[in-house]
């Protein structure tokens, strides 16, 4: 999915508004400078009645052979020039820099219109990285979570009797997958389509869908991330709310075609029909539609069943990677 293309002509406008501001601060500089230093009005002017009247000045003048000709047009040539080191001296002696008078791009690269040989320039695939990191409901918390930050230090080097490994090998066995998962995301044939986090609660389960998600954006992926509440009450809105308003139809439409949800901390909803049923469809579409889904979940396998039934978690079984995270509660050791 990417952007939309709602999105793309949201970055064109800015685009369109920094070259109008560009040119808004160059005549203002121009205003400025012909106040102040009004000879260099005259050098433009001079300049601008040389580069227009040479051609019909050469016919005036009935100069005809090629070698006349060029000798000629480097006399123009050196007549401009002279003038426009005289605009430079003049500007530079009285404290202004030699390009005050041209344009000053916010991009010197692109000259601020997104593209270099009809390719797009860095600039503008940072403003595509930031439009789907405003979609992503994750603000700038992956400044802060993501995996340069992530601490195995956290982790127990010692045994669990019940898991019979420690939670320092386990996440450690858990990073390898993310990394896979992420190295083939665009991948048709990828290894990990989707992946379930579960465990006690502080163990780190949303952490690491942040740093997913994190690697994911910055690959120009669209990623919407909702708690479980807040995913579960778009779709209610949009199923029984007559006033559902088109805020609502672009979150839902957003929830149905990012290239990756992800649900945070599902089983903390009110759970009934309606979002065991609403869970069900959404798993399914992005299954069908090959589109890939995280969620997080301090539920274990039987209480998974037990609340969403067992039409939801045979999909779950079927097309999804389950990941448990073992360990201490993280947030009080820190």
């Amino acid at each position: 999915m990417s952007l939309t293309d709602f999105q793309i002509d949201e970055i064109r406008r800015e685009y369109d508004k920094k070259l109008l501001q560009d040119k808004h601060q160059q005549n203002e500089r121009i205003r400025e400078i012909n106040q102040n230093l009004p000879r260099i009005a005259e050098i433009n002017s001079e300049i601008a009645s040389l580069s227009t009247g040479v051609a019909s000045d050469l016919l005036k003048r009935g100069i005809s052979d090629p070698d006349k000709r060029k000798q000629a047009m480097e006399e123009y040539h050196k007549k401009i020039d002279a003038l426009r080191k005289e605009k430079t001296s003049l500007l530079t002696s009285n404290g202004y820099a030699a390009d005050y008078l041209d344009m000053h791009y916010t991009c010197p690269d692109c000259k601020d219109t997104g593209y270099i040989d009809n390719k797009k320039c860095h600039c503008y695939k940072k403003a595509e990285i930031n439009m789907l990191y405003n979609q992503s409901n994750l603000g700038n918390i992956l400044d802060k979570e993501n995996f340069k930050t992530f601490n195995l230090a956290y982790y127990s080097k010692i045994e669990d009797p019940v898991e019979k490994t420690s939670p320092y090998e386990r996440i450690k066995d858990i990073l390898k997958v993310c990394k896979t998962y992420m190295d083939e995301f665009d991948k048709p044939d990828k290894t990990y389509s989707n992946l379930i986090f579960f465990g006690k609660p502080g163990v780190g389960k949303t952490f690491l869908t942040h740093c997913i998600a994190k690697d994911i954006l910055e690959k120009n992926h669209s990623v919407i991330y909702l708690s479980s509440i807040r995913f579960f009450k778009i779709l209610s809105h949009a199923s029984f709310d007559k006033n559902y308003d088109n805020t609502g139809n672009r979150q839902l439409k957003e929830i149905n075609n990012c290239d990756l949800l992800i649900i945070d901390d599902l089983g903390t909803e009110l759970t009934n029909s309606f979002t065991i049923s609403a869970l069900f469809e959404q798993v399914n579409e992005r299954i069908l539609n090959n589109r890939s889904t995280i969620i997080s979940t301090n539920m274990g396998f039987k209480e998974l069943i037990t609340t969403y039934t067992e039409r939801v978690t045979s999909r779950f079984d079927q097309y999804y990677t389950y990941l448990n995270v073992i360990g201490d509660d993280i947030r009080q050791k820190i």
